[in-house]
C-alpha cells in the first residue's frame, strides 16, 4: 500500500495476524515491522480483541493495515469471525403452558405470602418520580416530612389561660 507523506510516496508494511484454533482456544501470532508477538485467547472474538492489543504494541501510534488470516485466508477468518459475532447464544427451549393454566411465576404459596404490615408499608410508599419531575435536593431538605401542614391561621389572638 502506498501512502503519500509530504509529497513523497512511502510503502506501508501490513501487519499480519494469524489465527490457529487449538481445541477451544485460539493461538494468535501478530507479525510485522521485524517483530513477532504471540498470545492465546478463549474464542475467536476474544482472539481478535487480543490481536488488536498486540497490533497496538507492535505499531505504536502509526497508521497500520492489519490482515487477519485463518488457514492462510482472510476470507476464512472473516467468515469464522462474523459467524461467531452474529450467532445467537444457545437458550433453553421456551416452555409454553397449556391454555387456562397459571404460569409458575404468578403462583403464590402460603410460605411466600406477605405479612399485612409489609403490605400496608408498601401501599404508603409513593412511586419514585422521574428525575425531570423531582425537586432539587435543597428544596427537599427544607421540607419537613414529619411536620404536619400548618392549619389555616386566624387573625384573632390566641387566648391564654
Amino acid at each position: 500500500m502506498l501512502v503519500r507523506e509530504r509529497g513523497v510516496r512511502q510503502m506501508v508494511e501490513a501487519i499480519t495476524a494469524t489465527y490457529v484454533q487449538d481445541d477451544a482456544d485460539w493461538a494468535i501470532t501478530v507479525s510485522g515491522r521485524g517483530k513477532e508477538l504471540t498470545a492465546r485467547a478463549p474464542g475467536i472474538i476474544a482472539a481478535r480483541d487480543r490481536a488488536d492489543q498486540l497490533v497496538e504494541e507492535l505499531a505504536g501510534d502509526g497508521k497500520t493495515t492489519v490482515v487477519h488470516l485463518l488457514n492462510g485466508s482472510a476470507l476464512d477468518f472473516t467468515s469464522a469471525y462474523m459467524t461467531a459475532r452474529l450467532t445467537l447464544p444457545k437458550l433453553p427451549p421456551l416452555e409454553v403452558p397449556p391454555p387456562g393454566s397459571v404460569p409458575k411465576q404468578q403462583t403464590v404459596s402460603k410460605q411466600e405470602t406477605v405479612p399485612e404490615q409489609e403490605t400496608v408499608a408498601a401501599a404508603d410508599k409513593k412511586p419514585q418520580l422521574p428525575p425531570s419531575k423531582q425537586l432539587p435536593k435543597a428544596v427537599e431538605d427544607r421540607k419537613s416530612p414529619a411536620a404536619p401542614a400548618p392549619a389555616a391561621e386566624s387573625k384573632a389572638p390566641a387566648k391564654q389561660a
